[in-house]
């Protein structure tokens, strides 16, 4: 296959890392990291955290870069470029239109929660969070969420900062506003954390995020590991696929992944040396749950010195990271309107930003006016993060492994990853048996028809794993047989 001719590239390798890290580092990580990390125990899920790092986030991210530059094209041109190139069967191209679509959906309701950063970054200059108590903070945040136009208006002004930045262009719109965001949002937590060494409290903080408890080491633990790990990378969303087009050729792909995650990682337990040492010294629980930010943090920000300057400082923190985020999510669907049809990037833009404000319209709706229409028991805000969190995302991961694993010849990703060999046997064992089974263990047990402890029953997981081995190998016996006989 002649290879596409990239239309976009990045100007440096720093240029994707900072924009692949941007889409990774999100409210994922300084929003929900902290309190999954506090309800499972600390220093134990963040062990396991880091495993599934490196059994699914990276191998899964190493195939989604390859294919996007293999492919050289939004999610669904690339993968079918590659499976045109392989002589497989074109319907593949699903699989990329689901992960350009399961973005565009997150993205419809992550305006919402974006919002509330930007929101709060106000409200913490304007004396709004100035309150004595976690339940008259509680009010405060269920009041802003009851205001359509108050909480309406924040969505749109982060759909609209996020069209704004894709509509310019790689260089121009996306890479250009990473390479201050990102170096921004990194001075903003430094800051944080140094300001968390001098509470008081930094050794319990330390201790809670890195002290190991074996017994906490439980199924439900490991599961919730193995989603954040999966999730917090953007995979199977469209945007890692995309950004990996525009990489040039001859760029490690392996050591770019590995960046990524670790800077992705790094911000992680970056936000939990910053926040949980601020919750201790203000003596409050450290698994609060998602409330952990918008209603016990800016309480702790209240009774702490300089704590509007540091309140504002974070919430900027958040915004910044939601943003990045944001961009990620859009631009698959704009360069796919850009490179398949010809539509220019910043009509693209309109176009997508048009259907984009139309569902998350819908999804703010669901905490005010549209609060009773509950199908299923679930508002619309709900069934677009069970839809994409629960169905797409897995499914989407697994499909990409089965894929680079089982369908495509061997000799397409060894040259595109450009590992030694013995790298890329590590990274064919992890994508064929070992990311597959992890990713479909999150599945199934968000959908709960997981019902047992999978670190009792390790050897269900090692039975399948060794499925999918034979699987592979009755395969590699057909391809030898029909060498053989030609």
């Amino acid at each position: 296959m002649t290879r596409e001719k990239p239309k976009n590239l990045w100007r440096s390798r720093w240029g994707f890392i900072l924009a692949a890290t941007g889409s990774a580092v999100g409210l994922g990580n300084i929003w929900k990291f902290p309190y999954i990390t506090g309800e499972y125990g600390g220093g134990a899920f963040v062990l396991m955290y880091l495993a599934c790092i490196l059994a699914i986030g990276i191998p899964v991210m190493m195939t989604e870069i390859a294919l996007g530059r293999r492919g050289r094209g939004s999610p669904i041109d690339a993968i079918g470029r590659v499976v045109r190139e392989n002589g497989g069967n074109p319907l593949w191209k699903v699989v990329g239109g689901m992960g350009m679509l399961c973005g565009f959906l997150i993205l419809s309701f992550y305006v919402v929660v974006a919002g509330w950063a930007f929101a709060y970054t106000w409200k913490m200059l304007d004396g709004s969070l100035a309150a004595t108590s976690v339940e008259a903070l509680g009010g405060v945040f269920e009041a802003h969420n009851a205001d359509p136009w108050q909480l309406g208006g924040w969505s749109v002004l982060v759909a609209l900062l996020t069209l704004w930045i894709v509509a310019k262009g790689v260089q121009q719109g996306v890479e250009r506003s990473v390479r201050w965001m990102m170096p921004g949002l990194a001075v903003m937590l430094l800051a944080l954390v140094g300001y968390a060494l001098s509470s008081g409290s930094f050794r319990a903080g330390f201790d809670f995020l890195f002290h190991f408890d074996a017994s906490k080491i439980t199924g439900e633990a490991l599961l919730a590991a193995l989603g954040h790990a999966f999730f917090t990378l953007s995979l199977a969303s469209g945007a890692i696929l995309t950004y990996g087009s525009y990489i040039p050729d001859g760029q490690s792909i392996a050591r770019t992944a590995f960046l990524v995650a670790i800077c992705d990682t790094c911000v992680a337990l970056l936000a939990g040396l910053a926040i949980f040492p601020i919750i201790f010294a203000n003596g409050m629980n450290p698994s609060a749950g998602p409330g952990l930010i918008f209603i016990s943090l800016p309480l702790a920000f209240q009774q702490m010195p300089f704590g509007t300057a540091f309140g504002v400082l974070f919430f900027a923190m958040v915004s910044i990271a939601a943003l990045t985020s944001a961009i990620g999510m859009i631009e698959a669907t704009v360069a796919y309107l850009n490179e398949k049809h010809g539509i220019s990037r910043f009509k693209g833009a309109v176009a997508s930003g048009s259907v984009l404000l139309v569902i998350s319209l819908l999804a703010m709706l669901s905490f005010n006016l549209m609060s009773d229409w509950t199908p299923l028991g679930k508002n619309f805000f709900d069934w677009l993060d069970y839809l994409t969190s629960r169905w797409m995302m897995p499914l989407g991961g697994i499909f990409m492994a089965i894929l680079a694993g089982y369908v495509l010849r061997s000799e397409i990703m060894r040259d595109e990853l450009g590992l030694a060999p013995g790298g890329y046997a590590l990274w064919l064992l992890m994508v064929r048996y070992v990311s597959p089974v992890l990713i479909l263990m999150v599945f199934l047990h968000a959908l709960g028809w997981l019902l047992f402890d999978p670190v009792m029953q390790w050897h269900w997981v090692l039975s399948f794993i060794m499925a999918l081995a034979g699987l592979g190998e009755m395969k590699r016996a057909r391809v030898r047989q029909v060498f053989l006989s030609r």
